[in-house]
């Protein structure tokens, strides 16, 4: 790798991280993730010797192949590399980073480009989901420039909508793994649910919080990341994830009642530090949660009435909007939520 290696710096969400072509990444997974670790400067807490920010939302990868499925255009692998640990996993999908998949495709030449806006296809290959992206492309080319705004990112971009399919159970072989909307572990009641991400949702209340915590405060607060902690090793086998020590998932939701406007408020550890604001694919599956009658998320949420539910899910730095599309019996048929995507560089990068 002392030659350099093409890729391109993306911010997807309100995540950024390095994307890549898989064919120009070694075809050895050791080989692959021990150029990543050194790409992002891991394991180290500053990242300093890699392009790492130091933080699990800045130290992401996307590696991005030409698909042969029907009805596809690419496949996305993302990949979480550690922070701290010389650990880089695929277990989990990252719904942020993919907002960066479509314009990335096209840029690399995997998806021709309509005049004005391109629908671009894309499997995710950790869990087997499809969602398709919409990219602003007037003449074209990809334009990063436009007024959609989401929380958590200055300024405004381009917007990429983003619709998923077939998420129910895409890691955990079911939507409520358990066959439960209420399990107790260690004396809290919680939801087990999987709608794209693996979650383990409760009442901050349980958990001696008020849920309007700051992300430092608890980050500080020892005694409820212990039983955080301790709750998520309880959960990760009933949730058919296994021995989950050294996995980034199931990610722990904490809910409360809305304070802004939304549907619920949210604070989650993503698994031991505490997220800035929700990922995309947790918000939907808390989304979900709230849907579920007698969940703790239900018990607190602020719905809206009909079958097309647009929910707010508060965070700490402000709200995530998902769509839920309902069919009679209630269930959950379809998702979608507003991303946005700006491109940050495109060069080499040297390991």
């Amino acid at each position: 790798m002392s030659d350099g290696v093409p890729c391109m710096w993306m911010r997807g969400g309100t995540s950024k991280g390095g994307y890549f072509l898989a064919a120009d990444l070694p075809e050895s997974t050791a080989e692959r993730d021990a150029f990543l670790l050194r790409v992002m400067g891991s394991p180290d807490e500053r990242q300093i010797d890699g392009m790492g920010g130091a933080d699990p939302l800045t130290s992401k990868i996307a590696v991005v192949s030409k698909s042969a499925r029907p009805g596809i255009d690419v496949d996305y692998l993302f990949l979480q590399v550690f922070v701290d640990q010389a650990v880089v996993t695929d277990a989990q999908n990252c719904g942020n980073i993919l907002a960066g998949v479509g314009a990335f495709a096209i840029e690399r030449g995997l998806v021709k480009a309509d005049d004005g806006e391109t629908p671009v296809a894309i499997h995710m290959l950790n869990t087997g989901q499809t969602a398709v992206a919409r990219i602003r492309t007037p003449h074209g080319r990809v334009t990063y420039l436009g007024d959609a705004a989401i929380d958590g990112v200055p300024g405004s971009s381009s917007p990429v909508p983003l619709t998923f399919q077939d998420t129910a159970g895409s890691t955990c072989g079911a939507l409520l793994p358990t066959g439960n909307a209420v399990d107790i572990i260690n004396a809290i009641e919680v939801t087990c649910i999987d709608n794209g991400m693996p979650c383990v949702v409760m009442r901050a209340e349980d958990l001696g919080i008020s849920g309007t915590e700051t992300r430092e405060d608890l980050d500080a607060n020892k005694a409820l990341k212990a039983r955080l902690e301790a709750i998520r090793l309880l959960a990760g086998p009933l949730m058919n994830l296994g021995d989950v020590r050294d996995k980034s998932v199931p990610k722990m939701t904490m809910v409360s009642r809305p304070l802004a406007g939304g549907t619920i408020s949210t604070r989650t550890f993503i698994p031991r530090r505490c997220h800035a604001s929700i990922g995309v694919l947790g918000a939907v599956s808390v989304a979900t949660a709230c849907l579920l009658e007698g969940a703790p998320a239900a018990s607190l949420a602020v719905l809206p009435d009909g079958p097309r539910k647009q929910m707010k899910i508060e965070h700490p730095i402000g709200q995530t909007t998902i769509i839920a599309e309902l069919d009679e019996a209630g269930n959950v048929t379809s998702t979608a939520i507003l991303r946005t995507t700006r491109k940050l560089f495109d060069g080499f990068i040297f390991a």
